[in-house]
């Protein structure tokens, strides 16, 4: 722990670290060429790191776009005051065409029906005066850009490779739209034994070929996700679009021998350390039940910990006497079922302990380390799983 967090009232904390995601930033470019974009994925909370900060920092460092789920998410952004371009990359529901346009979000279209909705939205919004403000357009360009997905094997949202034709159609009869950019999104991109990628990506190349064809310029052209950016060039195109590498978190990569290659060649830093304090120490005699349920029951003469940080603020409940916190730079277990607010450790190895003491959930303390990735592996979940779950009610610090 390098800096101290002052606290006031219940005492678990997030600490994250702008210097980090900054690093990992870089580390991407690098990556991919400084001739290509960044689109920063910011969406649920930027994983659940605060995206108002976290976009703010970013666009300070040169990031021009950003993707965000809904427009509530993009709104927020634009409040805050980011003046970059922002992507609803799950596209939009009818009757939110409106607050797109007026807050100059970039929609997306997955759907053949959404062409009509935009057209209709864009030159209904072109007969009125623009607004002036941050993030609301002062003059309206001709025609409105959105972003094409295309459906290339997720089976999610996109419109369909047969589709294309229709696609563009339709659009040639619009007066009011622009097609910015053309993307997909791949299923599998950090298994490498599996084909569906190379299939994906040979689909995707199928589809922008045919808009060219058709004399459609599919625009900015992205595909990579942070698994394709880890090891899949060819992918690249014009744009990526990095997630949980931003933030310092590796997928897990199958052969697993390809986790110490990316490690090695994108050397990133976790941003998230989430700490808690001891609010009671108990002794107790072996054969004591500890927690809902006993599902742990002492085996000798044992101290345990109470915590105040359970699943409502990220410890989730499948960790129940499965894993590690860490103590005075010890590793120590956790014991007994998570509950709501509480979490118990074993702390009977760690001399001298006591109330006050400072708990990493995840983070580093002295040379210990517990990596939110890491625990994602051992649980058999992702990292952006267990980066959504800590809690509203969770303070966070930047750092």
């Amino acid at each position: 722990m390098t800096k101290t967090v002052h606290v006031d009232g219940r005492p678990v904390w997030a600490e994250i670290s702008l210097e980090a995601i900054l690093h990992n930033l870089d580390v991407v470019c690098k990556q991919v060429g400084a001739d290509r974009r960044i689109l920063a994925v910011v969406k649920s909370n930027a994983y659940g790191l605060g995206a108002v900060p976290i976009a703010k920092t970013l666009e300070r460092a040169g990031v021009h776009w950003f993707g965000v789920t809904c427009s509530n998410e993009g709104v927020e952004l634009r409040h805050a005051g980011i003046r970059g371009r922002i992507l609803v990359l799950t596209g939009f529901w009818p009757g939110e065409e409106k607050r797109l346009i007026e807050h100059a979000l970039t929609p997306t279209v997955s759907r053949l029906g959404d062409v009509a909705h935009l057209e209709r939205a864009a030159e209904a919004l072109q007969k009125r005066p623009a607004k002036r403000g941050i993030g609301k357009r002062s003059s309206r360009p001709q025609r409105l850009p959105f972003h094409l997905k295309i459906n290339t094997g997720m089976n999610r949202l996109g419109i369909a490779p047969p589709e294309i034709e229709r696609f563009a159609t339709e659009l040639a009869a619009c007066k009011h739209l622009k097609l910015e950019g053309t993307f997909t999104h791949l299923a599998s991109s950090e298994d490498f034994e599996s084909a569906q990628s190379e299939e994906q990506e040979r689909v995707f190349r199928e589809c922008l070929d045919r808009l060219s064809a058709l004399g459609v310029a599919p625009g900015i052209v992205h595909m990579a996700n942070s698994g394709a950016i880890c090891g899949r060039p060819s992918t690249w195109f014009d744009m990526v679009r990095p997630g949980a590498i931003l933030y310092g978190y590796y997928q897990s990569f199958t052969p697993s021998a390809m986790q110490n290659e990316v490690r090695q060649r994108l050397p990133l830093e976790p941003c998230l350390s989430m700490r808690a304090r001891i609010i009671a120490l108990r002794q107790l005699s072996a054969g004591e039940a500890v927690g809902y349920g006993a599902r742990f029951v002492t085996q000798g003469p044992s101290r345990i910990a109470v915590i105040n940080a359970g699943y409502a603020d990220g410890i989730v409940r499948q960790r129940t006497n499965h894993g590690c916190a860490i103590v005075r730079a010890k590793r120590i277990p956790l014991v007994g079922t998570i509950s709501m607010d509480l979490t118990m450790l074993d702390v009977t190895s760690v001399p001298d302990v006591a109330v006050g003491d400072v708990v990493t959930i995840y983070g580093q303390d002295g040379n210990a380390q517990i990596v939110v990735s890491d625990v994602a592996r051992e649980i058999n979940t992702v990292t952006a799983e267990l980066l959504c779950a800590v809690g509203r009610r969770v303070p966070r610090y930047y750092l």
